[in-house]
């Protein structure tokens, strides 16, 4: 008996499929509002029949190019990602579905499968709307794997139309006009055996299952070693006393070492989460050393006029009552004087970019410390025993400065 079954609607059996159409239809009106929404959450549907072969097909939408009703303005960008997040995955076979009557180099489906199968050995092509071509032309060299060339081929298809679908027409009746359809057209008349939906589900089922058969041992050495080093980890825990103070006190270092790496990562700027919003940590502290304080030098005020007449003073006074000759060299003790009082000017931009890169450090702290927000006591000691060392150093180098 063929029946289907909705994983939302568990135990419940749908004989007829026009009640399966509308679940469909009400679900989908569920997840994603009445106006043309999207999701990527799933509708399970699982159809029971002596007349399909086994076969697990993901249906996914088509790329939308403008917005529509309730659609968001990125609706391409959304698409694109959810179609990306299962054609990228290496054990699945793709389906590009491409109508006859568009450019096959336009093919939005063909691009994608590119991306993530560049050498299209997973990549199944499927050329639909072979009916509505215009007069004079055909798909032939397509389908005879001559214009674009792919390892697993093209297979051409015609569907029922909208007509058909709103005219009830069943899909016994479909196949036959699909099948009289490649007999008698006199392109694809040669290679009629080879087209069409009952050949299409009969070659999926063969290559879906030559692809599991050369995907199962490497995927099934990978369910061993995990399953080996779960089985490592539960011997490790078998003897586990959670008020063992051992433990406890293990634990306490392994979350301040933690800390200790993810600070040091966040200023090497080795991390494996990358802020692309704003500068933080080490790049922060990197631009104030080679731009912020650079500008703040540059806007010191500097009268060379008034310096010139400095040093000429210096110079005399340290001459005294003897009289001062031409001289290459300026004086050590009038050099050394001149310098010490220039120098003196660059203590205020230093201390400006201490303050800086020590309240840049304390950020930094912050943000590690909320991976020990689980312990909120923990987290506060570690913040304020860090911190403190910081404010410590930061009083020496100004000190030294």
């Amino acid at each position: 008996t063929e029946y289907a079954e909705f994983l939302h609607c568990k135990g419940k059996k749908f004989t007829d499929f026009d009640e399966v159409r509308q679940e469909i239809e009400v679900e989908t009106d569920r997840i994603t509002g009445m106006n043309k929404g999207i999701s990527s959450i799933p509708i399970n549907l699982r159809v029971y029949s002596p007349h399909v072969l086994s076969l697990t097909l993901i249906d996914l939408p088509g790329i939308t190019k403008v917005p529509v009703g309730d659609q968001p303005p990125d609706i391409e960008q959304q698409i694109r990602d959810m179609i990306m997040q299962f054609i990228s995955r290496e054990n699945c076979l793709i389906l590009a579905v491409t109508p006859a009557n568009t450019d096959l180099a336009n093919s939005d489906a063909l691009k994608l499968a590119k991306e993530v199968d560049p050498q299209g050995l997973r990549t199944i092509g499927v050329i639909t709307k072979l009916d509505l071509m215009d007069e004079g032309t055909d798909a032939r060299e397509i389908l005879e794997n001559k214009l674009l060339p792919l390892r697993r081929g093209y297979i051409g298809v015609v569907n029922r139309s909208q007509k058909d679908i709103d005219g009830k027409k069943d899909i016994k009746a479909a196949l036959l006009a699909e099948r009289k359809f490649f007999l008698s057209h006199p392109s694809y008349r040669h290679m009629a055996d080879r087209m069409g939906t009952p050949y299409l589900q009969k070659v999926l089922n063969q290559q879906l299952t030559n692809h599991i058969r050369d995907t199962l041992p490497a995927f099934r050495s990978k369910l061993q070693s995990q399953l080996l080093s779960i089985e490592h980890e539960v011997e490790v825990y078998k003897n586990f006393r959670p008020e063992d103070p051992t433990r406890k006190t293990k634990a306490l270092l392994q979350m301040v070492q933690q800390f200790s790496v993810d600070f040091e990562k966040r200023i090497e700027g080795s991390g494996d989460q990358v802020d692309t919003l704003e500068l933080s940590g080490g790049a922060k502290i990197n631009r104030i050393f080679h731009e912020r304080f650079p500008f703040e030098l540059v806007k010191m005020e500097f009268n060379e006029k008034e310096l010139r007449r400095e040093i000429s003073y210096a110079i005399k006074n340290i001459h005294g009552i003897r009289q001062v000759l031409p001289c290459l060299f300026t004086p050590d003790m009038a050099f050394e004087a001149i310098v010490k009082k220039q120098i003196v000017k660059l203590k205020g931009p230093c201390l400006k970019s201490v303050d800086l890169v020590m309240q840049e450090l304390i950020n930094t702290v912050k943000k590690c410390t909320k991976k020990l927000a689980t312990y909120p006591r923990l987290c506060e000691e570690t913040e304020r025993i860090v911190a403190g060392y910081i404010r410590e150093r930061e009083e020496k180098t100004k000190d030294q400065v």
